[in-house]
């Protein structure tokens, strides 16, 4: 399964900048504001950089460079904000400014590191993946509350020396916007796919151990997600009137569905009357004296099993056919999604 795609780490949510007419002086509030904002939109302007290259499958050494590259861009932002002087003895929009930064440093550097140790062991279960997409949602929830820190003090600044702020919508921010929505949405519909393929996986090893109680448990839980996943896929909206993505992942739970309430059963019942005819057989073979009728019904029973194995065959081919398609269609749905709707930024 694909990664869970990355959350906008540096937030966009402050597109406001204090209008200015003339050369850049330090001592008129609004120039002094806008001098901060360069810095941040320089910092997202990297960030945006990062978050294009990840999503349409730049090589990972490729992109971990360019993380460096944020990290250090972060650190440079931080310098230049530390640079800049209090206004007029008023130290609130320069250290709110210089918090944001250090918060973004931390959760990029520390925070993120955490995310991709959990990213190595979240494939191993639906508990992992949930624990790692929770982790995903505590990282933007607090880069949220600093950003809305951030704001609180914009506002309180920009009213006291009588600045007047205006919604900027910046081909940058807008951008940001679009990853981030993007992604919260990728990284939903990713789940209820992870749970169905992940427990088709779990039914496919216990087939491979001929543990029929384990299959069954890995069949009941597979029949639950298709249908809880099928459940969930028709309440959630399209993306900017974009259905293919929740299409997709339908048409794969379809495949799950199929499998684990009509398919699976029949591989289930052959794996009972093989264990059956093996003991027939050992008891048949142990026997040295046959009536003809112990004859007839062990001929017979051979033939059923033999029957049985054909069937079998034919049932578990079909399936391994079907989960290849359903996979590849599925990979195929949300490459092409994520590329179309994903801002490229260079």
């Amino acid at each position: 399964m694909k990664k869970i795609n990355l959350s906008i780490l540096i937030v966009c949510s402050l597109m406001i900048t204090a209008l200015s007419s003339r050369a850049q002086n330090m001592d008129n509030p609004g120039d002094y504001m806008s001098a901060f904002s360069k810095i941040s939109s320089e910092m997202n302007a990297k960030y945006m950089q990062y978050l294009s290259a990840a999503a349409h499958g730049r090589r990972a050494r490729k992109v971990e460079k360019l993380r460096q590259e944020v990290l250090q861009n972060i650190t440079d932002s931080r310098y230049k904000m530390t640079d800049l002087p209090q206004y007029k003895g008023d130290n609130s929009y320069r250290k709110a400014n210089i918090d944001y930064v250090q918060l973004c440093y931390q959760v990029f550097n520390e925070d993120y590191q955490k995310i991709v140790n959990m990213e190595e062991v979240a494939e191993q279960s639906v508990d992992e993946m949930q624990a790692y997409m929770l982790m995903h949602q505590k990282v933007d929830e607090k880069l949220e509350e600093g950003s809305a820190g951030l704001e609180k003090v914009t506002q309180e600044f920009a009213t006291k020396y009588n600045v007047t702020l205006t919604e900027e919508k910046s081909t940058l921010g807008e951008k940001m916007k679009v990853a981030g929505k993007l992604n919260t949405y990728i990284n939903e519909i990713d789940m209820v796919f992870f749970k169905c393929n992940w427990e088709d996986g779990q039914m496919i090893k216990a087939m491979n151990d001929k543990k029929v109680s384990d299959i069954e448990q890995a069949r009941s839980a597979l029949a639950g997600y298709a249908n809880e996943g099928m459940k969930a896929l028709d309440t959630l909206k399209t993306f900017e009137g974009d259905p293919s993505l929740a299409n997709g992942c339908r048409q794969a739970l379809a495949f799950y569905k199929t499998e684990a309430e009509t398919d699976m059963p029949k591989l289930t019942d052959f794996y009972v009357k093989q264990s059956d005819f093996e003991k027939m057989k050992k008891s048949f073979d142990q026997n040295s004296s046959h009536s003809q009728d112990d004859v007839n019904n062990y001929n017979k029973a051979i033939k059923d099993y033999n029957a049985g194995i054909n069937a079998f065959n034919q049932t578990n081919n079909k399936l391994n056919n079907g989960r290849t398609q359903a996979l590849k269609s599925w990979e195929s749905t949300e490459k092409t999604f994520s590329d179309e709707h994903m801002p490229h930024y260079h």
